[in-house]
């Protein structure tokens, strides 16, 4: 699902389970992961563990060998060197996106169970006229929740812009628009970043592109950033 909205470099694993407890037999946590994971309930353990298994068959699919993924700062990924990438996980879904850092400059995913936000948590995260955007949306094509897919557009954003920048992105500083395949159920995502962004190979990005899906149950996001030379070639 999250590998079609992403550059074929990317390598996604994904894992779809109803029983994460099952899910996350037989997958070790290395050391350094049990060091965190020391005082976590189980249904914390279990996210964590199955989203590493997913990462761990990520790394091999690039000839890599597995290593362990420690949360840092905020609690980003901590990739091995010369990777970059990204994890998800909701009830029962997990994802990991890897590629070589000399592919892409970054990237994030994020999945949510398709289904409303709570009441209140709209207001906070969306600017006004992304409200007015979703309203209209909302309108045209009333069986997304497009308040739940904005949410995990600005999770996939945050998880892009951090490893650039190492700063925090607040919800009101990228205005999110998003375009509507004829499908009603996928799509592209585009998101202004309201304070300067991050430059990469001496390029100011003052804007994230990506995609969208509604499928089985889940919403998903995805937002990749390419090096500047890349982004003109593309064109």
């Amino acid at each position: 699902m999250i590998e079609e909205l992403l550059p074929g470099s990317v390598v996604v694993v994904e894992a779809h389970t109803d029983d994460p407890a099952a899910a996350a037999e037989g997958i070790e946590l290395y050391p350094e992961e049990e060091a965190v994971m020391a005082r976590a309930v189980p249904k914390r353990r279990r996210e964590f563990t199955v989203v590493r298994g997913c990462a761990r068959q990520a790394m091999e699919k690039l000839g890599l060998q597995p290593r362990a993924v420690v949360p840092g700062e905020r609690g980003a990924p901590g990739w091995p060197d010369g990777l970059t990438g990204s994890m998800t996980h909701c009830e029962g879904y997990a994802a990991a996106a890897l590629v070589r850092a000399a592919d892409l400059a970054s990237l994030g995913i994020d999945a949510e169970l398709h289904d409303a936000l709570p009441e209140g948590v709209l207001t906070a995260i969306a600017l006004p006229a992304e409200e007015a955007r979703l309203r209209r949306l909302t309108a045209d094509h009333p069986s997304v929740h497009w308040d739940r897919l904005l949410f995990s557009a600005k999770e996939s954003v945050y998880k892009a812009w951090f490893p650039l920048t190492g700063r925090w992105l607040d919800f009101s500083e990228a205005d999110i628009e998003v375009s509507v395949d004829p499908d009603g159920r996928s799509g592209r995502l585009r998101a202004e970043l309201l304070v300067p962004g991050p430059v990469v190979d001496g390029r100011r990005i003052g804007a994230f592109d990506g995609s969208w899906t509604v499928r089985q149950r889940l919403v998903a996001t995805a937002v990749s950033i390419p090096f500047p030379a890349q982004d003109e070639d593309a064109r």
